[in-house]
């Protein structure tokens, strides 16, 4: 099994094709980032699916860093808000303000209005403010005093949040959880990547000046139409349908959740798998590739029994029991 989580080998990169612009977003964010492919991939297929990412990790394992040098490679628009404690919805939506000269309320959009907006730490504000997203995320408008404000195309949200144990944070709700399509965790560098982390900061890097890093743009919205449309046309057959709810009813039967997979998630982990399809070099889906994107697909999706929890059961432990035991389509 192929997991783009933990190993990226076999992306295809072919001159001419959308495909080449997107894998040659890695190189670019590798100029900044060291050791980070999978989450990469994982963003990757976000904009080819419409849809958002969350990146958990602890402090200093370079979330916010990954997103920034994913903007600065690609031509989209982008904004960044740092959620804390006392962040108010309207400073990300926007609101109605008064305009005396004109003695009209006229609206002053927030940073939500981007292509690419970075939701920094966003378990560190109140589950109020991280409600302002859901209409966002799911329905790609803000309404704002009756009138509904559509968000330019694309538009992905990439939340960083800090692991839930850590002071000063609060849970996602499940409603806004399950807008999210992948969950990645980032994991602490290996011991080689860490020493070239170092080494190119004794060199001079930068992490707050990214054009000092040479990152240049690569790839834009003509791309990511292009590549959005041949995923639409990878084939996906009865047999795999078939699969993918399989896999979702039984996390619903299994004795260590309250929460299964919901019908949202089983549609969530077809378009994950028909993108990595696709990126891959095939144009049809294959049984790993919807086992390659379970666990960030669906990791998110399901809520643990408190006493399993106390086992030390976690939701990927759950998510592999269930890809071994529902019988693999030929």
């Amino acid at each position: 099994m192929t997991d783009p989580t933990t190993d990226n080998a076999g992306l295809t990169k072919l001159a001419g094709d959308p495909r080449a612009s997107l894998e040659s977003l890695r190189a670019e964010i590798a100029k900044a980032v060291v050791g980070q492919d999978p989450a990469v991939t994982g963003l990757v297929v976000a904009l080819l699916c419409r849809g958002h990412v969350l990146l958990e990790g602890v402090p200093g394992v370079a979330k916010t860093l990954l997103v920034r040098a994913l903007a600065s490679a690609l031509e989209l628009g982008t904004k960044r808000v740092q959620f804390t404690p006392d962040l108010m919805p309207s400073d990300i939506t926007g609101s109605l303000v008064y305009d005396t000269r004109s003695a009209e309320f006229s609206f002053q959009p927030g940073p939500v209005f981007t292509n690419l907006l970075l939701a920094d730490e966003i378990n560190r504000t109140p589950p109020k403010t991280q409600s302002a997203l859901l209409e966002a995320m799911e329905e790609r408008q803000v309404t704002v005093d009756g009138t509904p404000r559509p968000l330019p195309e694309p538009f992905l949200v990439a939340a960083t949040q800090n692991p839930v144990e850590y002071e000063g944070t609060y849970p996602l709700p499940e409603a806004q959880l399950d807008r999210f399509l992948l969950k990645l965790t980032i994991p602490l560098p290996s011991r080689e990547n860490e020493i070239d982390v170092l080494t190119r900061h004794a060199s001079g890097f930068d992490p707050r000046d990214l054009r000092a890093a040479g990152i240049r743009p690569v790839a834009g919205p003509a791309d990511l139409d292009a590549a959005r449309a041949a995923v639409a046309a990878t084939t996906v057959s009865p047999e795999i349908t078939a699969y993918v709810v399989d896999i979702c009813r039984a996390t619903r039967e299994s004795p260590s959740l309250t929460m299964g997979v919901s019908p949202r998630g089983a549609t969530a982990l077809l378009s994950t798998a028909r993108a990595w399809a696709w990126l891959t070099g095939r144009d049809y889906v294959i049984p790993d590739d919807v086992k390659a994107l379970a666990l960030p697909t669906l990791r998110h999706r399901v809520q643990l029994r408190p006493e399993a929890e106390m086992e030390g059961v976690t939701a990927d432990s759950v998510i592999n029991a269930v890809l071994a035991h529902v019988p693999v389509p030929r």
